[in-house]
């Protein structure tokens, strides 16, 4: 796979998930669709969206409701691209569509592997690859970025760091999609900082590869640790995205447990 192929097939993923055509994120100008459902879309999107940013560095598309389509266009329109998924200006949007019971909830950088600089990253752990039916008891909090508890059917693949027989760190990836996995990293506390998180991310996307699958990684843009992880293994920034949500949902999650 190319990294041309690579962005190809995110780009049409994209497309799915936002309702328009992949070439739409590669004009000059912004596009806004309404937001349908679709059954290949990635599996977490709690589709139709009432309001979704997207750019991969040339425009936005913005998938919205018909409630909101106004709203949507002229604050794409208003301001600059890269402004659009920060403050002051997302203030705007924010007190807009607050009249419609709805908060910025979700923003987050995606990243792409480059082909060209993808190697695996050693460490002085041992590590093992484990299909799935082998990690089926590492469902718990310290390995809650690796493996989603609720979507257990989508866990495909892991890689551990093992210290002796202690599992210490782990890679795992979701089939969020047809053509793409998404790679999820956790390291005990007292074993950061030793290069384990690289090895095992770095390990695991070459592994997804293999499998014909493009590997993609998350992260929100402030998570400094975890972007330079992606980084350090050769992910590159590729797109943004910015979701708003209604107000309880946001409420809910801004709760302390």
């Amino acid at each position: 796979m190319t990294n041309e192929e690579i962005l190809k097939i995110a780009l049409s993923q994209s497309a799915i998930d936002c309702n328009c055509s992949p070439d739409d994120f590669l004009m000059a100008d912004n596009k806004i669709v309404l937001s349908q459902k679709h059954e290949k879309a990635r599996v977490y999107l709690n589709l139709p969206f009432e309001c979704d940013l997207v750019s991969y560095g040339n425009n936005i598309v913005a998938q919205t409701s018909p409630e909101l389509i106004d709203i949507v266009t002229k604050y794409v329109n208003t301001y600059k691209t890269e402004h659009c998924f920060e403050t002051p200006n997302m203030n705007v949007l924010n007190e807009e569509i607050a009249e419609y019971g709805l908060k910025i909830c979700f923003m987050a950088e995606y990243f792409l592997p480059d082909i060209k600089l993808l190697r695996h990253i050693p460490c002085k752990f041992e590590t093992r690859l484990l299909q799935k039916g082998e990690f089926d008891e590492l469902y718990t909090a310290d390995w809650r970025n690796a493996l989603c508890s609720d979507r257990k059917e989508y866990d495909i693949l892991c890689v551990g760091a093992y210290d002796k027989d202690r599992l210490i760190g782990l890679a795992g990836c979701s089939a969020d999609c047809e053509s793409m996995y998404q790679i999820g990293i956790d390291v005990l506390p007292e074993y950061r900082r030793l290069g384990i998180a690289a090895s095992l991310t770095s390990a695991l996307a070459i592994e997804i590869l293999k499998l014909g699958k493009v590997p993609f990684y998350c992260a929100a843009w402030s998570n400094i640790k975890s972007v330079r992880n992606a980084i350090k293994c050769s992910f590159r920034p590729a797109w943004v995205e910015m979701t708003a949500r209604k107000c309880d949902f946001v409420d809910r999650m801004n709760k302390v447990e």
